[in-house]
């Protein structure tokens, strides 16, 4: 794995830290701004929202701009909205913070999986991933606890300078040990990268993704509350508890990462079931203290050990256009933290309590089981329908069979099956 994939999975980890945090500081910034939990949760969705707006817009408006210097000016502009957010004196200017943050949040992470899924072999793609993904993995485990521990210790606004010095950190990071990396002499067109939008299997790919992520999130978003309300637990748990989520998360993510290559849909059937029933047990077990803290710590590995798979698929059906597949996945992935935290936050208000979000999230993961078996059905069809076709005869090209572009912009030369990472043998 190049060196600089480990250098953006550690950049990742500030924008993470800055994502996530907000799970353990809402209480405080609700009192301090004077607006209830609810509405404070929406500044979750706020970053969300950046996300699935920006992540489409800045990598089709950068898709022919040297790499490193637009995640120079990325990781920048995100540095500068933490410190807006620090020192935001009412809501409305903290939400703007939120939503400039993300945006910026958003292009480095389109740009930084493109560039990250070129440097490797097509066979290592969810294990790229992984490492990418373990910086969001490493922010839960000591990003989000040290945000709760600033927030009760020294106030909220502590933690969005914390973050602001990570991000400076890894400013110099990839300043200093990303490579140049040369643009392809054949530029992308933007109108062929769109036409992967033809394809249902992307389409159910976003859908899969979006949905498992905002299950988690749902009931993630007001861990916190439910911590301290339901389960009893006193304040100064909630930052530990949160750190096992992180512990859980950052050993899912290993494991998927390493299994995902093999046993695409394995992963992804496996792991958002067990998204589901734990789901479940929250919502059944919530009040008390040990099955809470047990279940925070499972739910984070079963939603990590999907994440590498949810990418790598996106990767796959979208071959044809890796930059708007970064793009396409990071939009999914906040299209669920968006509507998780607005589903977990309208079921509080409606009066059914905390734990109702662990409810509402399990049938978020339901659906996207569904969706998963359909793309399944869908992948399988396909492969028997290639099989099927005479040695000589011309198969029909969809995005998804194209080969991706390498590094130097060159197509990656080792096939492999629809939708799975394996290498498929020659029939010569």
């Amino acid at each position: 794995m190049p060196l600089a994939v480990y250098i953006l999975g550690l950049s990742v980890f500030a924008l993470g830290t800055s994502e996530f945090m907000l799970s353990g500081l809402l209480p405080p910034i609700a009192e301090d701004m004077d607006v209830s939990i609810p509405r404070a949760g929406l500044l979750i969705s706020a970053f969300a929202i950046g996300m699935v707006v920006g992540a489409p817009l800045l990598a089709a408006a950068t898709l022919r701009l040297p790499r490193k210097t637009t995640l120079l000016a990325l990781i920048s502009v995100f540095g500068l909205g933490q410190v807006a957010g620090a020192l935001a004196p009412t809501y409305d200017i903290l939400f703007v913070s939120r939503v400039v943050s993300a945006l910026a949040c958003a292009g480095f992470w389109a740009v930084g999986a493109s560039v990250a899924i070129a440097m490797v072999p097509v066979t290592s793609r969810a294990r790229a991933m992984a490492v990418m993904i373990g910086g969001l993995s490493i922010a839960n485990v000591l990003g989000v606890p040290a945000g709760a521990f600033l927030g009760e210790h020294l106030g909220w606004r502590s933690a969005f300078w914390a973050v602001a010095v990570a991000s400076a950190i890894a400013l110099v990071g990839v300043l200093t040990r990303i490579p140049r990396i040369p643009l392809p002499e054949r530029h992308s067109a933007l109108r062929g990268e769109l036409a992967i939008y033809r394809d249902r299997q992307v389409w159910l790919s976003i859908g899969v993704t979006a949905l498992a992520a905002g299950g988690v999130f749902c009931a993630f978003s007001y861990l916190a509350p439910l911590l301290t309300d339901v389960a009893g637990l006193a304040d100064g748990w909630v930052p530990t508890v949160l750190a096992l989520f992180g512990v859980g998360a950052l050993v899912g993510t290993t494991v998927g990462g390493r299994v995902a290559d093999a046993h695409l849909f394995g992963v992804l059937l496996s792991g958002i079931t067990a998204s589901t029933v734990l789901l479940v047990s929250l919502a059944l077990f919530a009040s008390s203290p040990v099955a809470a803290i047990a279940l925070s710590f499972l739910l984070g590995f079963s939603a990590f050990y999907t994440a590498p798979a949810l990418n790598a698929r996106m990767f796959n059906v979208a071959g044809a256009a890796p930059t708007l597949a970064g793009a396409t996945t990071t939009a999914a992935f906040n299209l669920g933290n968006t509507g998780g935290p607005w589903l977990g936050g309208t079921v509080i208000d409606a009066g059914f309590g905390f734990a109702s979000t662990a409810w509402a999230g399990a049938a978020m993961t339901l659906v996207a089981i569904a969706l998963v078996s359909v793309s399944l059905r869908l992948h399988s069809r396909s492969r028997v329908v290639r099989t099927a076709t005479p040695r000589g005869a011309r198969e029909p090209v969809t995005p998804h069979d194209a080969a991706p572009a390498g590094a130097d912009g060159a197509p990656v030369t080792c096939a492999t099956a629809v939708g799975d990472d394996r290498p498929v043998p020659s029939r010569d």
